[in-house]
């Protein structure tokens, strides 16, 4: 028996960006069952009570879209017993390692020649759209492990932003929940509490100055248009979510139903 998860959103010290996907409305009048599908940042900084609370939801896998890159620099999720952890990267380690270094220590003139003039924001864009048309093997096998045996379970990156936010949302398309739900779901992100603590090298004077934290906000936002950049990436490569599911990741209608049946009341 999936245990159910309290209404109130737990507080957890070492863990960002966490929440049930439970309540989720579908086009036909279903909902995301509570308890099943979980999403958040990375698991490395867990807390001995956070991995406690994590533990009690009984989780079957962990998917962690994280990068060795990531990794080596969060650490490793804490492990949680009886839980199978899959890492399915959905960015190779080498993409962008010079550019998130520049972020990290890069000053003000360099942030501005990378980042100014809508250059950050178009590369959010550009990534999300990237994701969805080159990982259809990684979405594929998330759907798949879902659909056979893998819930409950947990999808997080390192924000729980971006790449987990794009995988909750494909998994909420099979699902067949309103678009406008899964939208508002990934603006979840956004709440204070919820974001990434962006680490910056230099003193909190220069580090984090107003118009550097400006410069940096459209990488550490969630913001519909990125999601939207994915959904028409959709339409424009396979002519929409049916075939983008059948065709894209290869989901037969007998896997959907199973997907349906384990995931939504």
């Amino acid at each position: 028996m999936t245990q159910q998860v309290p209404s109130t959103e737990p507080e957890l010290a070492g863990v960002r960006n966490f929440r049930d996907v439970g309540g989720l409305p579908t086009v036909d009048g279903r909902r995301v069952r509570h308890g099943v599908l979980f999403r958040s940042g990375h698991l490395a900084h867990a807390t001995e009570e956070d991995a406690a609370f994590l533990a009690s939801l009984e989780l079957h896998t962990v998917f962690d879209f994280r990068n060795a890159a990531d990794q080596k620099l969060e650490g490793p999720d804490v492990e949680l017993p009886g839980v199978r952890n899959v890492n399915l990267p959905l960015s190779d380690p080498a993409d962008g390692a010079e550019f998130w270094k520049m972020v990290r220590d890069g000053d003000l003139d360099q942030l501005r020649a990378i980042l100014d003039d809508g250059k950050a924001a178009a590369r959010m864009t550009a990534s999300y759209r990237k994701i969805v048309k080159e990982r259809t093997a990684e979405h594929s096998r998330v759907l798949h492990a879902l659909a056979d045996d893998s819930v409950p379970a947990l999808m997080h990156c390192a924000a729980g932003k971006d790449r987990a936010g794009i995988s909750i949302a494909v998994t909420l398309l099979a699902l067949g929940v309103e678009r406008e739900a899964i939208v508002a779901d990934y603006l979840e992100s956004n709440a204070k509490h919820r974001r990434y603590r962006v680490r910056r090298s230099g003193s909190a004077d220069t580090a984090y100055t107003p118009e550097v934290m400006d410069l940096l906000s459209p990488l550490f936002d969630a913001r519909a248009e990125y999601l939207e950049a994915a959904f028409a990436s959709i339409e424009e490569t396979w002519g929409g979510v049916e075939a983008y599911l059948a065709q894209g990741l290869a989901l037969a209608p007998e896997s959907r139903e199973r997907l349906r049946g384990r995931l939504l009341d």
